[in-house]
């Protein structure tokens, strides 16, 4: 996938059936850095962070990566957000446990967390202080945007997550690797392997997993994010991926303005995508409800929404 001779800033969603082991708590030597000194980033990760930013740089003089939120140029009707909706909350981006094996297209039920959401950020060794202090605060501050928006609870933590954002570098993936196993110890090959060997193409993710009681619950998530990203396509990174993990787990062409979409024309959360979280968590629909049934409730809400008919 390729765009000026460039990657696509592609992210994504993948979906694991129920994990019936308890996740071990964080180690401590993974919350404090390791008494030996690092001489530096490997040449790998310099060559990301390089390549990353000439990206982010690439996107950026195409007017691409908009921070705006949309306007007046990106009009959308309560048809089109109802639309984008079903498209973005009732298909899969990828087969449910088949690592990036794309989904079969048919529709399937809503999905999104049933309880709390409990929120924490998990940085490598490699990641610079300056980094760590601007992203934790970056991460706290969205967590509290995405519980106005949805009226959940969701809240940061530092003990006791169930959602664990890990921004971690090349030089730190044998440690990604432990730490996921350690949160789900019967992790799917197919899902651990992408956290092994992550496409250079996939810039970030987050792997969503079900609870023994329901398919369409969710009751834990990990989020991955690479560390050499540039400031902006980190921040995307926490917007797309946190925003998906709740739920929202696909992409959609037609939606816009979207971070939900290839594209790459938003960077950020934009005024569709609040709506479409905000109908994600209506009472109204509920956790395993299919297609079909909620199609109507999802026109009604639309249109409440956007204060339109069409």
């Amino acid at each position: 996938m390729a765009l000026s001779g460039l990657a696509l800033l592609t992210s994504c969603q993948l979906i694991e059936q129920p994990s019936s082991l308890k996740p071990q708590a964080r180690p401590a030597s993974l919350s404090q850095p390791r008494p030996t000194v690092p001489e530096g980033p490997s040449a790998e990760s310099e060559f990301l962070r390089q390549y990353y930013a000439s990206f982010q740089a690439d996107l950026l003089t195409q007017g691409l990566l908009r921070q705006d939120g949309g306007g007046a140029d990106t009009p959308f009707t309560a048809r089109e957000l109802a639309r984008n909706f079903e498209q973005i909350a009732f298909y899969d981006e990828y087969a449910r446990g088949g690592g990036l094996r794309s989904g079969n297209g048919a529709p399937s039920f809503l999905r999104r967390w049933p309880g709390p959401v409990r929120i924490t950020a998990e940085f490598g060794d490699s990641v610079p202080k300056r980094i760590r202090d601007k992203d934790n605060s970056t991460i706290r501050g969205y967590t509290s945007r995405l519980a106005r928006l949805t009226g959940h609870s969701i809240s940061y933590v530092n003990s006791g997550a169930n959602f664990h954002v890990l921004v971690m570098g090349e030089d730190d993936r044998d440690d990604v690797v432990k730490r996921v196993q350690e949160l789900v110890p019967n992790i799917s090959a197919g899902s651990l392997g992408i956290f092994r060997r992550l496409p250079r193409t996939i810039h970030c993710l987050v792997v969503a997993f079900s609870t023994e009681d329901s398919d369409a619950a969710y009751g834990q998530a990990i989020a991955l994010v690479r560390a050499e990203h540039p400031d902006l396509i980190r921040r995307s990174c926490y917007h797309e991926e946190m925003a998906q993990g709740l739920g929202l787990a696909n992409d959609s062409p037609q939606a816009r303005p979207s971070i939900f979409n290839d594209d790459d024309e938003f960077a950020l959360l934009t005024t569709h995508d609040e709506m479409l979280l905000k109908m994600l968590y209506d009472p109204h629909l509920t956790v395993g409800m299919r297609l079909e049934e909620a199609r109507p409730i999802v026109a009604d809400l639309a249109r409440e929404l956007t204060g339109g008919d069409s």
